[in-house]
């Protein structure tokens, strides 16, 4: 070949960089070798360390939202309870303040019943309605605190009187003027007795 077809070719791009002129073919494709090739996909991705570094902050993620969860149900159920605690401490407190306007009747149906009367029709039929307000009072958990016989308590009961007994022991309640009443361990209305050998 002349010279004028020789450089009628075009030039090869290799992706090296030009060699000198005296640099053999052998040479030359040493040099490309020795470069280094394009990044594939592969050479792109993360590596093992990468991945485990993301690992590990999504499982620290993870956790911090669980223990977010936690704490959120821990706090709901304790408001849960709370308010349902709040709702029977407010119902006993509206019925021992209703009753309260209400046991003085009780009392004097009570008395009434102690009363004499040759009319025993009459009597039967007040004993009647005196049973069916107990029943009432039942059904709305109200216990009757009559403590006589019993070793005074001031928890349930005010001493209005006391007397010296040797038949009766230390601190016993000898006579009840006037009985108490709670709903579950809220006393709406102390007793009033007396008691013997204080």
């Amino acid at each position: 070949m002349n010279e004028e077809n020789i450089k009628g070719q075009p030039e090869m791009d290799n992706g090296c960089d030009e060699t000198p002129a005296e640099q053999t073919k052998e040479q030359a494709a040493d040099t490309c070798a020795g470069q280094s090739a394009p990044e594939t996909a592969e050479d792109t991705q993360n590596s093992p360390e990468d991945s485990g570094d993301k690992t590990a902050a999504l499982e620290k993620e993870l956790a911090a939202q669980k223990d977010k969860y936690l704490r959120l149900m821990a706090e709901y159920d304790n408001f849960r309870k709370r308010s349902a605690k709040e709702r029977i401490e407010i119902t006993s407190t509206v019925t021992g303040n209703t009753l309260a306007e209400i046991l003085p009747v009780f009392d004097n149906f009570e008395r009434a019943l102690q009363t004499e009367t040759a009319d025993e029709s009459y009597k039967q039929g007040m004993a009647m309605i005196f049973s069916q307000m107990g029943e009432v009072l039942k059904k709305l958990g109200v216990e009757i605190i009559d403590p006589t016989g019993q070793e005074f308590d001031p928890n349930v009961a005010n001493a209005v009187n006391q007397i010296q007994d040797p038949e009766l022991g230390e601190n016993i309640v000898a006579q009840t003027f006037q009985k108490g009443y709670k709903i579950g361990s809220k006393v709406i209305r102390y007793a009033m007795v007396t008691v013997a050998n204080p």
